[in-house]
């Protein structure tokens, strides 16, 4: 149950444990839990890390738990602070990613020049591509924004795909939470999943992002239109950074055969607090849409919902108690 804070199994059942009883010793605590005293004395030190437990004042050398409203509350104030840091460093590498871009767009068509490259047309992309794939040894990562994926694309990606995962190259995908609302992006992300390669879905992705063994990354020109072309390139810092970005994207990313947790009561979600964001931030429903890789008409629906919940007639008021809560 308290797993998302951080809290396994077994160091829940000690924490509960303490709380019924504080008395006896590390063996009469795992005789009543069922564990072995390893067990007991590895939860017992992960609760001390998370502050959970404390050194008695009544009993000198022994330990106390601390009070879930107390305790948990701490906990979760420290996902928050870590959320807020990750959040930091996500925008400062797409901040550096959207930088390197500008620099490199004005680079001569399809030529190589300092370990980067300009492709225009979508067969100078997909060839690229193909070489790319064909070259792998190791790992292939990928961010795919925008939701349901075209067929064309997803047709061009699946020979490469099957190749790479046959030879036993690494492959981590995330894709837009919309994506499990498209038919066809679902049934491939499955299948991929079904060949070996690991996926992941997020609310709210970076743009378009491929990095084959490490060396070489594949970026839009501009992420709003992608048939303008791509910027390949292996310079070792760019790539470093954009390495950085994946991996911060996946780690906030949920597996695609779990569901993304519904905070309980009246919370918002994930996707709903991205669209919040988004909208607070001054853009319009339909550019928040494209973000989100949604459509309007789901951007209006959950914005609807909502101000229900907010129990606001207007989206300012909506916006106002929606930062009196914290959501923003």
């Amino acid at each position: 149950m308290l797993q998302a804070l951080g809290l396994g199994a077994d160091v829940e059942a000690v924490y509960r444990g303490m709380l019924a009883d504080p008395s006896g010793g590390v063996a009469e605590l795992g005789a009543r839990l069922g564990l072995t005293e390893e067990q007991v004395r590895a939860g017992l030190d992960r609760l001390v890390d998370l502050d959970l437990l404390r050194p008695s004042r009544d009993c000198p050398g022994a330990l106390r738990a601390v009070r879930p409203e107390l305790g948990l509350e701490l906990l979760l104030r420290r996902q928050e602070e870590e959320l807020v840091r990750r959040q930091q460093e996500l925008a400062r590498s797409k901040a550096a990613a959207a930088q390197v871009v500008s620099e490199f767009a004005e680079l001569r068509p399809n030529t190589e020049v300092d370990g980067a490259e300009r492709l225009v047309g979508m067969d100078a992309i997909q060839s690229r591509l193909e070489e790319l794939a064909h070259g792998l040894v190791g790992e292939c990562l990928a961010i795919l924004p925008g939701g349901a994926l075209s067929e064309a694309s997803l047709e061009a990606s699946r020979p490469l795909d099957r190749r790479a995962l046959a030879r036993g190259i690494e492959m981590r995908s995330v894709y837009q939470d919309s994506a499990r609302n498209d038919p066809a992006t679902l049934a491939y992300a499955r299948w991929l999943t079904g060949q070996g390669a690991q996926v992941r879905t997020s609310p709210l992705l970076p743009p378009r992002l491929l990095v084959f063994d490490r060396t070489v990354a594949v970026v839009p020109i501009d992420p709003a239109n992608s048939r303008l072309g791509a910027l390949c390139t292996r310079a070792p810092g760019i790539v470093a950074s954009l390495i950085t970005l994946f991996e911060q994207t996946w780690n906030a990313a949920v597996p695609l055969g779990a569901d993304r947790p519904r905070p309980g009561g009246t919370q918002p979600t994930a996707a709903e607090l991205d669209l919040l964001r988004l909208l607070a931030s001054g853009m319009t429903d339909e550019a928040a849409g494209k973000r989100l890789g949604v459509s309007l008409r789901t951007v209006r629906r959950q914005m609807a919902a909502l101000m229900e919940r907010l129990n606001a007639t207007s989206r300012f008021e909506a916006g106002l108690k929606a930062a009196q809560r914290g959501w923003l």
